[in-house]
């Protein structure tokens, strides 16, 4: 049986320390939720296309296709820790603490992705970056430490198709069933994001992506800084708006202008880039929200620090929540420039999504909180 993974334009899911296209080793696949039958698995925020196998599934909440339970990774203990060392608030927006609603009940939202219920949270007062973390920041961390990015050492990332180069082309041996759209490249990594022959060069104020959370963990403790919660982010994206939609509103044209950067036209065959652009854009682009923060919808998703999970925040703490202690996924938040209404109407301010510790895609970034007390 093959199980391949697909949410909103990502392959997720999918430890990428196995060769997700050796099939013998999809053993490592571990999964939320429950199965339904006709060979598409419905659970919580995922999608699993399930080839040559129907009728076949269990409704145990943790589903294991394929494979047994002794194959399974062990979840992994929560690792988030506040930085205890002083960091730069250059391009940090100070925000005061207080009281917000968090979530949706959106009828249009995904109820089993666990936006809902909309629930009163308070924060304490953080700094936040007005904008996702930008190769050019990520690139002065490399070179100050060596690092190696997981896409760097596993030797291949995902890109979407229709912004590899030429060369590229010729790396990418194999697509994911499903999504015919994101393309396993050998060689793409940050530094090539759009492939081999791809450069960063004339990108530097543009998110980095092909960094998976371990990455943005790294880059985090060397700036003193570190990712925000769940929660935190959503307080930064709502701008001080109370249960809108979108950062800026309701409708997702505001004053005949394009407000982000997601995918315009036919997903995923045409791209007319009303929005200006087919891939990311830079960081500062289009309009900030009410608390001077930019691309908190579209763009890259984010990643956050919480492990996912659709049911603990129901009844989990209503002050500085941080979600589970141990998961196997971490949030991500805000969608992407692959985003449309059709397929992943997810760059709504409460969507939420996640994504495995190590994994990677031409669409995922970071930005950085600091605490206030400690600086």
């Amino acid at each position: 049986m093959i199980i391949w993974v697909i949410f909103c334009n990502n392959l997720i899911c999918i430890d990428q320390r196995l060769r997700l296209f050796d099939r013998s080793k999809l053993l490592g696949l571990y999964l939320f939720g429950c199965t339904n039958g006709d060979g598409i698995y419905l659970i919580d925020h995922l999608y699993l296309f399930q080839m040559g196998l129907k009728n076949n599934h269990n409704n145990s909440p943790c589903c294991a296709p394929g494979g047994n339970q002794q194959d399974l990774r062990k979840p992994v203990l929560d690792k988030v820790e506040k930085s205890w060392k002083r960091f730069s608030k250059s391009g940090m927006i100070d925000l005061s603490g207080g009281k917000f609603l968090m979530g949706t009940d959106y009828p249009e939202g995904f109820p089993k992705d666990g936006e809902g219920p909309v629930r009163q949270i308070q924060l304490d007062s953080f700094f936040i970056d007005s904008a996702a973390v930008t190769n050019s920041k990520f690139l002065k961390f490399t070179k100050s430490t060596k690092y190696v990015t997981d896409a760097e050492k596993f030797g291949w990332s995902f890109v979407f198709n229709l912004v590899m180069t030429d060369k590229a082309r010729r790396f990418a041996d194999e697509s994911v069933t499903g999504a015919p759209w994101w393309m396993k490249v050998d060689g793409a990594n940050w530094r090539h994001p759009d492939g081999p022959g791809s450069s960063i060069k004339d990108r530097m104020d543009h998110p980095v992506v092909h960094v998976s959370w371990n990455d943005a963990m790294e880059y985090c403790d060397w700036s003193g800084k570190r990712l925000p919660t769940e929660a935190e982010w959503e307080y930064a994206a709502r701008g001080g708006l109370e249960q809108n939609i979108y950062p800026w509103g309701d409708s997702l044209i505001k004053d005949e202008q394009h407000m982000c950067n997601i995918w315009q036209g036919e997903f995923p065959y045409s791209n007319s880039l009303e929005d200006g652009y087919l891939g990311t854009a830079p960081v500062n682009s289009f309009q900030p929200n009410g608390f001077g923060l930019y691309n908190v919808a579209g763009n890259v998703w984010e990643w956050t620090s919480d492990w996912f999970s659709s049911t603990y925040h129901i009844e989990g703490p209503r002050v500085n929540p941080k979600g589970p202690n141990k998961g196997h996924s971490k949030v991500t938040r805000g969608g992407s420039y692959l985003c449309h209404k059709s397929y992943c109407n997810r760059y709504r301010v409460a969507a939420r999504t996640s994504n495995t510790p190590d994994s990677s895609t031409g669409n995922t970034g970071f930005r950085c909180v600091g605490d206030l007390k400690r600086n």
